[in-house]
């Protein structure tokens, strides 16, 4: 089962993940799920600096025993710009 307990949290960090939350929320970066739909999957992870800044994070190490390894690999930057530099013609180049 890939569903993992949250983490024990205090409560001051528990208002600081909900803060981070409603800003995602805010800003259209994370969608609001129905009460029937809710799958936790990671648990949230709080980051905090010395200066005060936190960041939200999850924890996605549950995920690594369901994953399967690409079966190409992702092209080196060098060889192809190697490539490219050999090119006679260059029509276009999506990056």
């Amino acid at each position: 089962m890939l569903r993992r307990p949250p983490y024990p949290e205090i409560q001051e960090t528990r208002k600081e993940i909900e803060k981070h939350i409603n800003e995602l929320l805010k800003v259209d970066a994370i969608n609001k799920m129905g009460h029937n739909e809710i799958v936790k999957i990671t648990p949230d992870v709080l980051i905090t600096w010395n200066d005060g800044k936190s960041m939200l994070g999850w924890d996605f190490r549950a995920l690594i025993n369901y994953t399967k390894a690409d079966r190409y690999d992702i092209p080196r930057i060098p060889h192809a710009l190697g490539n490219l530099a050999k090119a006679k013609n260059i029509k276009k180049w999506n990056i």
